[in-house]
């Protein structure tokens, strides 16, 4: 009986130490998570440096048990297919981080169901791109994630909030295919009763590849802006590469006598140019990523990981709207909290 209670006692520390080393084995495994920015720049930093800043409190930590091989696009779709075919395909990567639009064509066209983990976010349309059929089933291929924009029903009624006499809006927009997604959905949206009263005035530039592309199609902008600045209440930035970059918030504010809503929250509170802004939390987007990240890590399966859409906040410069005599409501201070600029 004594040897029985002995070899019970033995049997029990070992397991013990059995289940303390599978809980802990997989944070331990060494992994290897692959980057693509779309491009260099905003949004696409924020949400990569809090998706790693996640990833190391969940106990993956860069140069111990996570190895990150990083690439920036410049926005060549062709850029991401060359890095794939010369670089990156007969290496195993754990996961593949896809940050942007144009990342994920890239790797839609290469890599759609085969065998690698893709998770995504910064992506406009992941719908329309072909990657996920929506946000409430389980993904039917290999790519999962969070996308990039604000409903665009929840912008224009952030709108008709703070300006509630307003009728005409700019929109001025890239020739890229995330801007065509937007578009559409905001001529859908407008056809609802609660919109009636809005009109959006649509004036198109031509996409400029390259990192610093934004720059040039902020310049071509400008005479659009002008065009359009006696005949609109308001403008809206695009939700594409030049709507999210400083220097088309910068452009507006310095030509026009009408505000801009702006696409992010740096938009305002960093000075780009824009009075106001709804925008896609950004570190949120990047938590979020790094949570699928880690599940993928830990043996689920990209069906498990249901898509989402980004949590929101609102922010606003009083003095640029006291400038332009916008009286902004008390809900919408309380709301925006920290995210004022005076």
């Amino acid at each position: 009986m004594k040897f029985v209670l002995t070899f019970f006692k033995i049997f029990i520390f070992i397991l013990s130490l059995v289940t303390f080393a599978y809980a802990s084995s997989n944070s331990s495994l060494h992994v290897r998570l692959l980057i693509i920015d779309s491009l260099k720049g905003e949004p696409y930093n924020t949400v990569r440096k809090s998706m790693i800043t996640e990833l190391e409190r969940l106990g993956y930590v860069e140069n111990k048990n996570l190895t990150i091989k990083y690439y920036s696009l410049g926005n060549y779709v062709g850029t991401g297919i060359n890095i794939w075919k010369h670089e990156e395909k007969n290496k195993r990567s754990d996961v593949i981080f896809l940050n942007g639009t144009t990342a994920t064509k890239a790797f839609k066209e290469i890599a759609l169901d085969d065998k690698n983990k893709f998770v995504f976010a910064n992506v406009t349309d992941p719908v329309g791109v072909g990657v996920i059929d929506n946000f409430k089933s389980p993904p039917k291929h290999n790519f999962t994630g969070v996308s990039y924009p604000v409903r665009i029903e929840d912008r224009l009624r952030f709108i008709q909030k703070v300006f509630p006499k307003a009728k005409k809006i700019g929109l001025i927009y890239g020739n890229l295919p995330q801007s065509h997604s937007y578009k559409k959905w905001i001529q859908n949206a407008l056809l609802l009763e609660e919109f009636k009263n809005l009109e959006v005035i649509f004036r198109e530039v031509e996409f400029v590849k390259s990192e610093g592309g934004h720059k040039r199609m902020a310049r071509i902008a400008k005479k659009y802006v002008l065009e359009l600045d006696k005949e609109v209440d308001l403008f809206l930035s695009p939700n594409d590469t030049m709507g999210s970059q400083k220097p088309f918030a910068k452009m507006v504010y310095e030509n026009v006598t009408k505000p801009l809503i702006g696409l992010g929250r740096k938009d305002v509170m960093e000075n780009w140019g824009a009075t106001m802004s709804i925008y896609p939390s950004l570190p949120d987007a990047g938590i979020t990523a790094a949570q699928m990240i880690y599940k993928l890590f830990n043996g689920s399966k990209i069906k498990d990981i249901i898509p989402q859409w980004p949590r929101t906040g609102v922010t606003f410069d009083l003095t640029k709207a006291k400038e332009f005599g916008i009286m902004i409501p008390n809900e919408l201070i309380d709301e925006a909290g920290v995210n004022i600029k005076y």
